[in-house]
């Protein structure tokens, strides 16, 4: 099975964690399945800005990215946090290999506008294209691909990428059997209940409803893509838990919240397996 697994920015400040996620990635990549794994870090990202006395700017709830911003996300991202999550896991046995977006081309972007204003956030912009090849290359030789938020401009320049947005768009570009949202949180949740599954048809009504918000709007939105551009199924699950990772990849019953098409089946769609 092809998984993509995003873990989130704030489960990449405990050191128990990424190690407890890396072993789980581990354990899958043994048992033959083809993972990329996408990570997040905002928080991190944030206080890093601080501490260099970097002021962020914000333009309808997205930060505006300048050239100083940026370099400093690629900083973050690129290096500091993408070397901890490949490390961690070739640590717990499996080879894994930090990417980033100018590594063989591997993820290219355009940059995002906002009230068709192009530029007007900075080096902010969406995924466009994902290097399958050398992705396949990676599994082929039994090594785990672990990715940063960042895409390839046109133009040469690295561009910040939402990591649940890219998230969605890398398991489309790679065909991915399941999306897995690793969050700080249980799963999607109604009051103090975790739902155990939410349909893509009432996903708008429950943003409209204040139901969810935050990042779990930008997460369920990314879960709408994926689902509508032919992933199987997305999970979005706490990712503390022991074996949170291990059952949402292979259990239909598992902790957090299913994330079913509007029609509420799953389409039949073959399994990839090891390349």
């Amino acid at each position: 099975m092809r998984l993509v697994v995003k873990i989130a920015g704030a489960l990449l400040e405990s050191s128990e964690s990424v190690a407890l996620i890396a072993r789980q990635v581990a354990e899958l990549a043994h048992k033959g399945h083809e993972i990329l794994v996408i990570h997040g870090g905002g928080k991190i990202f944030t206080s890093t800005l601080k501490r260099l006395g970097i002021e962020s700017k914000f333009v309808n709830g997205l930060r505006v990215t300048d050239r100083e911003t940026r370099d400093v996300a690629v900083m973050v991202f690129g290096g500091l946090l993408n070397k901890k999550v490949a490390g961690a896991i070739s640590l717990a046995g499996q080879p894994a290999v930090g990417i980033s977006a100018s590594d063989a081309a591997c993820f290219l972007a355009e940059p995002m506008q906002v009230n068709e204003l192009e530029g007007s956030l900075g080096y902010v912009g969406y995924l466009t294209e994902a290097n399958v090849d050398f992705l396949r290359s990676l599994w082929k030789v039994g090594v785990v691909p672990v990715a940063s938020c960042l895409g390839m401009g046109a133009d040469g320049e690295l561009y910040n990428i939402n990591a649940d947005h890219m998230a969605a768009a890398a398991a489309e570009f790679i065909e991915a059997d399941r999306l897995i949202f690793l969050t700080d949180v249980a799963g999607v949740l109604d009051g103090e209940k975790v739902l155990n599954k939410v349909r893509g048809g009432e996903i708008e009504e429950m943003i409209r409803s204040n139901k969810v918000s935050g990042g779990m709007i930008l997460k369920l939105e990314a879960a709408k893509r994926a689902l509508a551009a032919g992933v199987t199924e997305v999970r979005i699950v706490g990712g503390t838990g022991p074996r949170a990772l291990i059952t949402a990849a292979q259990n239909l019953r598992s902790p957090g919240t299913r994330v079913l098409p509007l029609n509420d089946t799953v389409p039949a769609k073959a399994a990839h397996g090891a390349a």
